[in-house]
């Protein structure tokens, strides 16, 4: 009777053990596959976020070249910017190891460009979840783990880019403030399209790529307003956190 009542007893605990692992399995998958931002309407991207601390988040695209990342990281560190946010192709992150070590170490934010800088718009479904993998296996190899946002190449998005983004745990950022660095327009003209109309929650695009030329020499001048203006840098994980999130979805 003493090892027949055991037996059942073990049995269930058993059960329940093996029960309860399967629930923590199925939590775990959900989380791991949640996104950061979403909404009942479906998949958003973020743009702006409604904050009332006076906080911006700077964030810098890097797709090719050789020399402006570690210029752009010079400036940064010499105005006590620790706390950007950059969108790395991941093609080009595993061709410069070194950089995307300096950016992590340096304390900044790093977001996903998927792999191939491609017009996410223009591809199969399959094909931009074959590209998102491949970009976080090379960031897996790299170090950086629990890449959470990500930025399409170019900004090109439309439901089904927001909806693969979303299945794989993806947040979508977008930006509010747009440099038009990358055209080169002189450092003044870079400056004011930042900060003219800078906002709190305000969300700048700028680039790290060797063709935007002039960004590290209007960088200075943009910090300088932004500290006299009082706005505080903050990485976009950290604006998120610190208020609501404006969003655009495709109609």
């Amino acid at each position: 009777m003493f090892y027949a009542l055991n037996g059942r007893t073990l049995k269930k605990a058993l059960i329940i053990i093996c029960s309860a692992f399967f629930t923590a399995v199925v939590l775990y998958a959900y989380e791991m596959n949640r996104p950061v931002f979403s909404l009942p309407s479906g998949p958003k991207a973020v743009y702006k976020v409604d904050n009332a601390r006076n906080e911006v988040a700077l964030t810098f695209d890097i797709s090719w070249g050789d020399e402006n990342a570690d210029k752009i990281l010079d400036v940064l560190k010499q105005h006590g910017i620790q706390n950007a946010t950059f969108f790395l192709s991941a093609s080009w992150a595993e061709r410069h190891p070194a950089v995307v070590k300096r950016i992590k170490e340096e304390g900044h934010e790093i977001g996903s460009m998927g792999y191939n800088f491609v017009n996410y718009t223009e591809l199969e479904n399959a094909k931009i979840r074959q590209d998102l993998i491949m970009a976080k296996k090379v960031f897996d190899m790299l170090g950086i783990k629990q890449v959470e946002l990500l930025r399409p190449p170019g900004g090109n998005f439309n439901k089904n880019v927001l909806k693969v983004a979303q299945s794989l745990g993806y947040t979508v950022v977008h930006w509010s403030i747009d440099s038009k660095d990358w055209l080169n327009p002189g450092t003044d003209q870079i400056v004011e399209n930042v900060t003219r109309d800078l906002e709190p929650g305000d969300i700048v695009l700028l680039h790290a790529s060797d063709s935007a030329k002039q960004t590290a020499k209007a960088l200075p001048k943009i910090i300088a307003s932004m500290k006299e203006n009082g706005y505080k840098n903050v990485n976009l994980s950290e604006l998120l956190a610190n208020g609501e999130a404006e969003s655009r979805g495709i109609e």
